[in-house]
């Protein structure tokens, strides 16, 4: 399948600059896979479209301050954005500046334009273009809440006032390079009305690096490969969705890294060779570790029943993913639909339901 045809036209002012000042006040298209229709409504509707006993799968990942600064020994300015934990002190990370090679040693700053702090980091290996990775002299996740900065995407150009707008109201495991945007529209109000409703939220985890920031830029769709980002299911919000779909109440993925975790989680299922006899009955089976999983048009979803997720950048591989989901035409017409009613997109922009 080729990239291109995942290329859309996108208005520049319909580019999301700030998130609103209420979470839930975000529009919400009602994509219906089924019926082929297609409806206008507001996130805060979200209960309507809901049942008793529908299982919604959040991921909890907290964004850091992962944007920091640093100085070459010759003095010239590196930009780093850390993308994906290693162990406490080891980081893979994007690093912006000229000649950062194996073995050189980076002095940090105090942010953007700080002053150089007593805290150090080596590059220990070099990787693709200009991904290093960087070995600090002390723990990583403490030293960046005080002198890194929240990468925002590229495409905003606004500062916040508030770093919390960017961060899920149930985020919890830090260690993200980016929001799983999709959370941004829930707040404590609508889960508890979800709650009281019969509808349960329960959270796995999925530390978003790399892929995020960039397009997918092969001829063919089928010859990207993903890197790999660090996800858990564990073992009791596993049972909990098996017995979702044993029951046949639906399992809603919130957000496109909720469903790389659950199906990342129904490979593994398959792969079980200490499940009983009984496990054509598990749809997924816990894990921690790594995933690498591309979906796109042709991918069997099994573990999803209906998805929460936001409008996502032209070949991106969240834009494939959904469209794997709901088909490529009826995403191509929601799209339009969306951009023809002035929708908000991207990481501060609103909403869509797909059943």
């Amino acid at each position: 399948m080729r990239t291109a045809e995942f290329d859309y036209e996108l208005p520049p002012e319909l580019i999301a600059q700030q998130p609103l000042e209420r979470r839930d006040r975000s529009r919400l298209l009602i994509v219906d896979r089924n019926r082929q229709t297609i409806l206008h409504r507001h996130f805060s509707d979200l209960p309507t479209f809901l049942e008793p006993g529908d299982l919604l799968i959040h991921n909890q990942t907290r964004v850091i301050r992962a944007r920091i600064f640093a100085r070459k020994p010759t003095g010239g300015r590196v930009e780093i954005l850390l993308l994906r934990q290693r162990d406490s002190r080891t980081w893979e990370a994007l690093v912006g500046g000229k000649r950062v090679r194996q073995g050189l040693t980076l002095k940090l700053l105090d942010g953007p334009d700080g002053a150089p702090t007593d805290a150090e980091a080596s590059v220990v290996e070099q990787g693709e273009q200009a991904i290093r990775v960087l070995q600090f002299d002390r723990p990583v996740l403490p030293l960046v809440e005080e002198i890194g900065v929240t990468p925002l995407p590229p495409y905003i150009h606004q500062t916040l006032d508030d770093d919390e707008r960017y961060q899920t109201v149930y985020a919890r495991e830090p260690a993200s390079a980016a929001a799983p945007t999709a959370g941004l529209h829930f707040t404590p109000e609508l889960l508890l009305q979800l709650r009281d409703m019969g509808i349960r939220s329960e959270f796995v985890t999925l530390h978003i690096g790399l892929d995020t920031f960039q397009p997918v830029r092969e001829e063919h769709i089928e010859a990207h490969r993903m890197h790999t980002e660090r996800c858990s299911l564990r073992p009791e919000v596993a049972r909990r969705v098996n017995q979702a779909k044993l029951e046949g109440h639906r399992v809603v993925a919130v957000g496109t890294t909720a469903v790389r975790v659950l199906e990342t989680a129904a490979v593994r299922a398959t792969q079980d060779h200490d499940c009983p006899e009984s496990c054509p009955l598990q749809t997924v089976a816990a894990f921690e570790g790594e995933t690498d999983l591309f979906i796109y048009p042709g991918y069997p979803v099994r573990a999803v029943d209906a998805l929460v997720t936001n409008f996502h950048l032209p070949r991106s591989t969240l834009l494939m993913l959904v469209a794997a989901f709901a088909g490529k035409e009826l995403i191509d017409r929601a799209y339009a639909e969306a951009i023809a009613h002035g929708y908000r997109f991207y990481s501060f922009g609103d909403a869509m339901l797909i059943l």
